[in-house]
């Protein structure tokens, strides 16, 4: 790799800028010597040679926009000079071949999981607390607090102990703005009455009721999702009794998904039960005998064909598909040639490939299935005066990503090169050995929050501006696209791929490291970052429209 630019394909007619490049600077392609138009910051594009007006700009050999002005030779590509433009695509016509990477050294490892009655084996063993309408968050917080203290599963908010020295210092007429702050070490966040168990996870949100019936069901849908993930044990269910979201429409839903379903559910209905107390006192009765059954079960050895991992990234930059996001991709297809699961989120973020996973679909059906849903997606979005092309945030422009097609390109690396076996739309479960795409928005906790209800047991996350996210049930592992994000936010990046950039490391080989750690993680063995910060984040997607 040349360490000032990148040329990712043949075909490309736009450079990437991997350091700071100033004006009148040169460099080579082969043979074309570019001058540097004007300067260039890193994680930026320029062109190879002159592009009209009209032209295409084309990048990862496939069109990401339009030239809406002369660019010259050197100049960088922008919003001012540059449009989005995306590949338009139709049916599947061609078949697709898969060369499986080579996955002896991992064939016989394994992971230290909890194994399920129905084959499924979690990374992790959770009891969840869920409200079916937002009227029982309190509740769901009363027992929350009730609960994590006292059973050690959370340490002490050291934010507590900053703002009582500043109290103190106040009182005494001294200047509190200079007392410096220390965090204490991470505590473990096990419980040392139920070693078996790595917590209880209380979920809150704004839905189940007010909405439409169909929002309610979907929620459903999702909270299925999350007690039959195999990193959950078991859920106590809040209900108030009236809303949308009812009890019979959660245990149809379990039903289908799993008909077999054997995990140990209590639901508990406050206007049936009468006093807050009342309701209270039998939810953390039934909660706690739960946790007693939960920590019977112990970690055992399990292939590596049992992980289902989710594909994710959040805060892109002009890195992320070069360094971070093949780097999951490659993990991706060593996962799935050793007979696990992958899953792709993130609809908005795959315009303008539509194409090549089109052709990577295993049967038409499945790929008339992805072609429907995003073109339904698209056509809602357009509707209320959107459109994917509004996808890039502010962050992801500074940083290189210009259009969406341009971002796209690079987040679908994170799919890496296999076949995809299923297409599933916003809280199906992931149940094919393979490549699966999941229709979710491109927001972080939107799509995450759905990966684990499509049965992630663990989720690889890139980033390249930092994005502190987690979920309540799947690890979430979070994978930097440069080095100088890894070291000013390295209390929320667990690996960092930058050495890819510097040509330090190939993507094959922080392929190899980051599944390693997977390993690790999703053994117990090692907490990631997000867990160590107790990022349970949350958001079911109402199917409006978010991008």
């Amino acid at each position: 790799m040349n360490h000032k630019f990148l040329k990712i394909h043949p075909k490309d007619n736009v450079l990437v800028a991997l350091e700071d490049l100033y004006k009148d600077d040169e460099v080579i392609d082969v043979t074309t010597r570019i001058t540097i138009h004007n300067p260039i910051p890193a994680k930026h594009k320029f062109a190879k040679y002159t592009i009209n007006p009209g032209e295409d700009i084309i990048m990862y050999g496939t069109l990401v926009g339009k030239a809406t002005t002369k660019i010259d030779s050197g100049e960088k590509i922008s919003t001012v000079n540059v449009s989005h433009q995306s590949q338009s695509y139709t049916n599947k016509e061609t078949l697709f071949h898969w060369d499986l990477p080579d996955v002896s050294v991992w064939k016989d490892q394994f992971f230290l999981g909890y194994h399920r009655n129905d084959g499924q084996v979690g990374t992790a063993n959770y009891w969840l607390v869920i409200p079916l309408v937002f009227c029982e968050n309190r509740n769901v917080e009363v027992m929350k607090n009730a609960f994590l203290e006292e059973l050690g599963f959370v340490k002490q908010n050291p934010y507590k102990a900053y703002v009582r020295r500043m109290v103190r210092l106040y009182e005494q007429g001294k200047n509190h703005s200079a007392e410096p702050f220390e965090m204490v070490t991470h505590t473990s966040t096990s419980s040392s009455i139920f070693e078996n168990v790595d917590g209880i996870k209380f979920l809150t949100h704004q839905g189940g009721c007010g909405g439409t019936r169909q929002d309610a069901e979907m929620l459903c849908s999702l909270f299925a999702g999350y007690i039959n993930n195999p990193n959950v044990a078991g859920a106590t269910i809040l209900s108030l009794g009236c809303q949308n979201a009812q009890i019979s429409i959660l245990q149809e839903k379990l039903k289908s998904l799993n008909p077999d379903h054997d995990k140990s559910v209590f639901y508990i209905e406050q206007q049936k039960e009468g006093t807050e107390q009342s309701m209270l006192a039998k939810a953390i009765q039934k909660t706690f005998n739960g946790l007693i059954e939960a920590n019977t079960l112990k970690r055992k050895p399990a292939p590596l064909s049992k992980l289902t991992i989710g594909l994710e990234c959040g805060g892109s930059d002009g890195f992320s598909g070069i360094s971070a996001n093949p780097t999951v991709g490659r993990v991706s297809d060593l996962i799935v040639a050793l007979g696990g699961k992958a899953i792709l989120a993130e609809f908005p973020e795959l315009c303008g490939v539509e194409q090549q996973l089109i052709d990577r679909c295993n049967n038409t059906t499945i790929a008339n299935k992805f072609i429907h849903l995003m073109k339904s997606y698209a056509n809602a979005a357009e509707a209320v005066g959107s459109g994917f092309d509004m996808n890039p945030s502010p962050g992801n422009i500074k940083d290189g990503l210009i259009t969406d097609a341009m971002k796209s390109a690079g987040a679908a690396k994170k799919g890496g090169t296999s076949p995809i076996v299923d297409v599933l739309d916003y809280t199906e479960y992931a149940k094919k050995r393979g490549l699966n795409l999941l229709c979710t928005p491109g927001n972080d906790v939107e799509s995450t929050t759905a990966l684990a209800g499509s049965g992630a047991n663990i989720i690889l996350f890139t980033t390249g501006l930092g994005t502190p996210t987690g979920n309540p049930i799947a690890p979430v592992v979070k994978i930097s696209s440069n080095t100088t994000l890894a070291k000013r936010m390295n209390d929320i990046i667990d690996i960092d791929t930058g050495s890819i950039i510097t040509g330090d490391h190939t993507i094959k080989e922080m392929g190899e490291k980051l599944l390693a750690l997977i390993i690790k993680v999703a053994s117990g063995q090692i907490k990631t970052k997000a867990q160590h910060l107790h990022q349970d984040d949350f958001i079911p997607w109402k199917r409006g429209i978010s991008l």
